[in-house]
């Protein structure tokens, strides 16, 4: 009969996992092993964070490989910003930058970047949401981005404390001035960003 020698080689199999869950697997994300996350490993941005990326995770590549559920190849780097020494993690699909992951050396996770057009806030904004849908006008809310992208404006997410969306578009006015808000209302977020503190 053939029940009793499965029944004796199941004691094997189950003593073969235990043994494999203890093993040190360097760079594995057991959170990508789950079931469960292969196929809703959907992340939203929320006044938490991304994913699990929140302001307490440490700025180290499992810490962030695990946040993010393990869905992107990530690549690491170090800038400099008012003197501090700064870490990143940038999330990649194939060579394309996902997400943008930052915080101080040796520290905790305190920016994310997303630019992953499959991410959206918990209020349903995503790349490619107009303003308009949005706000009514600038004022109050926006301000001209900061950073490599100077005709970016950033405005912050309503009923947010915590997440900001940065808007482009066409505009032929000087870089130096916000764009007026009829220029502004055919622009689309073109990131979306959480930031530790207040934006």
């Amino acid at each position: 009969m053939t029940i009793r020698p499965l029944l004796l080689a199941l004691p094997l199999v189950l003593s073969g996992c235990s043994t494999l869950s203890n093993m040190s697997m360097p760079h594995m994300s057991w959170s990508s092993l789950n079931p469960m996350n292969w196929f809703a490993s959907h992340l939203k941005v929320s006044e938490q964070g991304v994913g699990t990326l929140t302001a307490d995770t440490p700025m180290t590549e499992a810490a962030v490989n695990d946040g993010l559920n393990g869905n992107y190849h990530l690549r690491s780097g170090m800038s400099m910003s008012d003197g501090k020494m700064r870490a990143f993690y940038q999330a990649m699909t194939d060579k394309t930058v996902q997400i943008t992951v930052s915080g101080a050396a040796k520290g905790k996770v305190d920016r994310i970047v997303v630019t992953d057009p499959a991410i959206e806030s918990q209020w349903g904004v995503k790349i490619g949401t107009p303003f308009n849908t949005l706000y009514s006008k600038a004022f109050g809310a926006c301000q001209k981005a900061r950073g490599l992208e100077p005709r970016d404006v950033e405005c912050k997410a309503p009923d947010s404390q915590h997440v900001s969306y940065i808007f482009s578009g066409d505009w032929q006015g000087p870089e130096e001035l916000m764009p007026a808000d009829d220029a502004l209302k055919d622009w689309k977020v073109s990131k979306i960003v959480w930031h530790a503190g207040n934006p």
